[in-house]
């Protein structure tokens, strides 16, 4: 199994010849665009549809005027078990990887503040929320013995495969306050604070066709590591409409990131091999939310939120790579819309939930210049482009105590995408070189080799996700 690796994904070849490093494009939108959403084993069975409910602190990963309908205190911790598996398939092989994560999910706190005055305000109330997801994903795709790399030396070799792989945590620590007023209104403010840690490699293995041996080959500026830190602030507002109905909004401002990197190079003319860094500022979109809830009863309600990015993407310019990135997204990303639906009922201490959500594509469709299993070449359009839509669906269950409680829930999310590699361009400088090298040889004294390739291979990659939470909790 290669231990390395990253995805590639397609736009005109004069960005690709330029970019330091593609992968950058994929971690904006799927990671720093896409603040973390595991809360409470109730908000994860509901899918995290909570926007006109709210009444605990996982409202303030949707709508921080949820925190003005809690009538009393509540402190919950919630242990997160998720599960990741990549199938990729490419020259009619398949290879799967499977990887489980047990971590602290979600923690939770609400103080309840009631108000002993004439006016119409009841309550004012404090949360903090924290809220954490696992980065890793890998993805190994298999080779063809039909695709061959001529070398320098006069040897030749063929594709072995590749693999991308990414690994780390992002996290998100809320503050907020909610203020209820007469029980018809809800208002709250929320800040916001991210930290992203990511480990990311991009390897392509070469398998020697006089002697079968293995040489592996990293893509130029990898592996790297990102140390980052985000700060955003959100304002929501809850209506009853009636006893019956609710309806509720949200703003979240852009998340403003402070993204420090650092990388290895190969083969510059003046330091050979060596390791650098860089410091970049990103803006990622501002995001909208609407909701609509419906609880029949103390013991049925429903729940429905729509969220819409409004901005794209945008790096603060430093460098030529600066500008190729924001090129990109202004010519490629769509706006991001999620829709989340999530239900529960009650039976005297028990209760059922459930719900679903549906995450759009950020990317338009692409083009790329592919290399196919047997060696021939074409130009080809994909729609699902390194990322895709994707679909949740939750079930969880709960037991209520009356001072404490205790639940569970359940996630399946899945996700098809095609996934580009291989491809990378030896231009001789260190600026725009996206080849890859293998390491330098320490027992001959030299320097490793470079392989270049106009084209991608594209496999495609089928995405299960299964999460389980168990939550405890206290009321006070």
């Amino acid at each position: 199994m290669l231990k390395k690796s990253l995805v590639l994904m397609s736009i005109s070849a004069a960005f690709f010849a330029q970019a330091q490093d593609v992968s950058i494009i994929r971690n904006t939108a799927d990671v720093y665009s896409n603040g973390p959403m595991v809360g409470s084993s109730k908000f994860n069975a509901m899918a995290g549809a909570n926007g006109a409910l709210g009444g605990d602190a996982s409202s303030l990963l949707t709508n921080p005027a949820g925190l003005g309908v809690a009538i009393s205190g509540e402190v919950s911790g919630t242990l997160s078990i998720s599960g990741n598996k990549n199938k990729s398939t490419w020259a009619g092989s398949t290879i799967d990887y499977s990887k489980t994560n047990t971590d602290l999910g979600n923690i939770g706190a609400v103080m309840a503040f009631p108000l002993m005055t004439e006016t119409g305000w009841k309550f004012i109330n404090i949360g903090i929320n924290y809220s954490n997801q696992s980065l890793d994903n890998y993805i190994e795709s298999p080779g063809s013995s039909d695709v061959i790399k001529d070398f320098s030396d006069k040897t030749s070799a063929s594709l072995a495969g590749h693999a991308y792989n990414r690994y780390g945590n992002l996290s998100k620590t809320s503050f907020g306050v909610g203020a209820n007023y007469n029980h018809n209104l809800y208002i709250g403010a929320g800040f916001n604070f991210f930290n992203a840690s990511i480990d990311q490699y991009d390897t392509a293995a070469f398998k020697s066709l006089s002697d079968g041996s293995l040489e592996y080959f990293d893509r130029q500026n990898t592996p790297f590591t990102e140390r980052s830190s985000g700060f955003s602030a959100s304002l929501g507002v809850i209506g009853k409409l009636s006893p019956n109905f609710r309806i509720g909004g949200a703003i979240e401002t852009p998340t403003f990131w402070r993204i420090d990197r650092a990388y290895n190079f190969y083969n510059d003319p003046t330091y050979g091999d060596g390791t650098g860094g860089e410091i970049r500022d990103l803006t990622t979109p501002l995001k909208a939310t609407v909701s609509a809830a419906f609880v029949a009863s103390k013991n049925f309600s429903l729940n429905v939120d729509y969220t819409l990015g409004l901005t794209r993407p945008k790096y603060k310019v430093n460098s030529g790579a600066d500008l190729e990135l924001n090129s990109f997204f202004k010519d490629n990303y769509k706006n991001v819309s999620e829709v989340r639906i999530g239900a529960e009922y009650r039976v005297q201490q028990f209760r059922l939930r459930g719900g679903y959500s549906y995450a759009s594509n950020p990317f338009d469709a692409m083009t790329v210049s592919q290399v196919n299993p047997d060696a021939s070449t074409e130009d080809r359009s994909y729609n699902n482009m390194m990322l895709n839509n994707r679909n949740l669906a939750s079930l969880g269950i709960g037991y209520d105590f009356k001072a404490f409680y205790i639940d569970a829930s359940y996630q399946y999310i899945t996700s098809t995408y095609s996934n580009p590699f291989l491809r990378g361009i030896n231009t001789g400088d260190p600026a725009t070189d996206t080849a890859y090298y293998s390491p330098y040889n320490n027992t001959t004294n030299t320097p490793g080799r470079i392989m270049s390739s106009d084209y991608f291979a594209v496999s495609e990659v089928k995405n299960n996700r299964n999460n389980f939470f168990i939550t405890l909790g206290w009321k006070f």
